[in-house]
């Protein structure tokens, strides 16, 4: 029996692509694809697939590591793979404690797509060693704490407040919010506001 397969990337190049590749094996079938968060919620409830293969970062709408969360969830979830081009720590733990059953990159080895599937169908894990080095080292070395002023600017930039805005409420200046702003990308491995928050906010820290 075929392991039933959906796939989840907002570029259609890059699902027509991924489909060729997984529907190869005759023991892997792909049978539906979405091309948003939303819409894939949508097609696993009416398909049932065993895994879905879902992209990180998808546009407008919820991202991947929420997709995971909200499959995850179901009393009888698939297994969720996240395919990305982002190796960022807090990326791939975000994807770990979502429930992702594996992180790949987008220049994995075809072969190894196929791998990750059949692993994530029987319940087991599957990381390329790039990935695996980075989660261990992060369990090693966990990120520094943020500081108290740290979480307040953190938790004005969950509200959607500017940077003109945080400084008026902390009644400090812009380029105070700027520097905490630095410190706190750094310490939570962030490049954006957005991933700021939502890494915040897995971590309880707003």
């Amino acid at each position: 029996m075929s392991i039933r397969v959906i796939l989840v990337d907002d570029h259609p190049v890059v699902r027509a692509g991924l489909k060729s590749v997984i529907d190869a094996p005759d023991h892997i079938a792909v049978i539906g694809e979405a091309g948003s968060g939303e819409e894939a919620l949508m097609i696993v409830d009416e398909l049932d697939p065993d895994v879905v293969l879902c992209d990180l970062r998808l546009g407008e709408g919820i991202d991947g590591i929420e997709v995971t969360k909200r499959l995850r969830a179901k009393s009888n979830p698939p297994a969720v793979l996240i395919l990305t081009t982002f190796d960022l720590d807090s990326e791939i733990i975000a994807a770990i404690n979502a429930g992702a059953s594996g992180y790949l990159l987008k220049d994995i080895d075809p072969g190894d797509i196929s791998t990750a599937i059949e692993k994530a169908a029987k319940g087991e894990t599957y990381m390329p060693p790039e990935i695996s080095s980075k989660v261990f080292a992060a369990m090693r070395n966990p990120s520094p704490k943020l500081t108290r002023r740290e979480r307040d600017v953190v938790k004005l930039l969950a509200t959607g407040a500017s940077n003109a805005q945080i400084a008026q409420e902390l009644f400090v200046t812009e380029a105070t919010v700027k520097s905490h702003l630095v410190n706190v990308f750094t310490k939570l491995g962030v490049d954006s506001r957005a991933r700021a928050i939502r890494v915040a906010e897995d971590q309880g820290l707003v």
